[in-house]
């Protein structure tokens, strides 16, 4: 993979194209207004390692908290405008490190020269987000429909409305629930700018859903080289975005976070619960950043050899269980209700080893 080289836009600390990372990103789907739930789940996010946060901002009222927020989060935020520009001014008089709008539904030209201003002052990013389902009528009239091609044509448009006031600090999305047209209108854009671009499944669905529409569709374009942030759109807890973006990003070997931890289908063999063990390993784990792997097997016969690659697992049988690092078996353990403890405390020991 080779990645396209685009320009660069910073969000507080964080660095988003060039030869930045690609990013993971994600949108609270709490009440902005409600100021302790928002910076919860923010904080949330950010433990379980989202680098930016968008916020919906549908009102004054949400507005009026925008710098309570900002003041008691710990990752770089968006603010998601729609229509009235005012809400836009409030994100950067509160310190929010970029504005997600499309320059051509927050008002007049003044209204837009205004935002421009502001946003040039502050030092902050806008993102343009096209979406499938609200584009402008004459698109939709002239391309005959929510096309590819309508979606770049739209996201040029706001991008010249920026450029021509001299703004270049530009990231672009272009989403839609349809992942074929997702690919074919991020291929269209990424050869016409060297933005960077935002990439997503947009109404994704639900978390099985959502997560393979969303792995195959971002999983394409980054391996085309194309992407520089990404959010994983589920109709679930927005944590749970998180975990699913890494995994996307660990399998193309852009990224990684955390232990990969590997376990067998099950099988007629298998003699222990291993679902609920391995869910609860991956529970137990969900915290740790370091990068590792860890291997939950059914059976103690095959277990070993076929994840001798894993740095540490652990194989079930009747009664029985074997721990072992690197296919090496160092130790066992009696009784199904032990396995789990005694694997997370080999886990720590081998931690703890790394750590020294």
């Amino acid at each position: 993979m080779e990645r396209k080289q685009t320009s660069t836009v910073n969000l507080g600390d964080v660095g988003v194209g060039g030869d930045n990372p690609v990013r993971v990103q994600s949108m609270c789907n709490t009440d902005t207004r409600d100021v302790f739930e928002t910076v919860s789940q923010i904080n949330r996010l950010a433990d379980a390692g989202c680098e930016m946060v968008r916020l919906a901002v549908p009102d004054e009222k949400a507005a009026a908290v925008l710098a309570d927020i900002r003041e008691q989060s710990s990752v770089p935020l968006i603010a998601d405008i729609h229509f009235d520009y005012r809400l836009a001014l409030a994100a950067l008089e509160a310190g929010f490190e970029g504005l997600r709008i499309n320059p051509g539904n927050i008002g007049d030209e003044q209204k837009v020269d205004t935002v421009v201003r502001a946003a040039m002052g502050y030092g902050t990013p806008i993102r343009i987000g096209v979406n499938g389902g609200s584009l402008e009528k004459d698109l939709l009239r002239q391309f005959g429909g929510p096309t590819p091609e309508a979606m770049v044509e739209s996201g040029l448009r706001h991008i010249a409305m920026l450029e021509k006031r001299g703004f270049h600090d530009i990231k672009i999305s272009l989403k839609t629930s349809s992942v074929l047209n997702t690919i074919k209108a991020y291929r269209l854009m990424s050869e016409k700018v060297d933005y960077p671009l935002h990439i997503g499944i947009t109404e994704a669905g639900t978390l099985v859903r959502g997560a393979v529409k969303s792995a195959v569709g971002l999983g394409i374009l980054l391996y085309e080289g194309i992407g520089d942030t990404l959010r994983v759109s589920l109709t679930h807890d927005p944590v749970a975005e998180i975990g699913v973006a890494y995994e996307i990003l660990r399998s193309l070997g852009l990224r990684e976070r955390g232990p990969e931890i590997i376990s067998c289908p099950t099988c007629g063999r298998t003699e222990i619960a291993l679902i609920e063990l391995a869910e609860k390993v991956e529970e137990a784990l969900r915290g740790v950043e370091e990068v590792f792997t860890v291997a939950v097997m059914g059976c103690v016969v095959n277990g070993p050899g076929e994840a001798k690659e894993a740095d540490i697992g652990i194989a079930g049988g009747r009664d029985l269980g074997i721990i072992f690092r690197k296919g090496e078996v160092v130790r066992k353990v009696k009784g199904n209700d032990n396995l789990l403890p005694e694997f997370m405390q080999e886990i720590n020991r081998f931690l703890e080893e790394r750590r020294q």
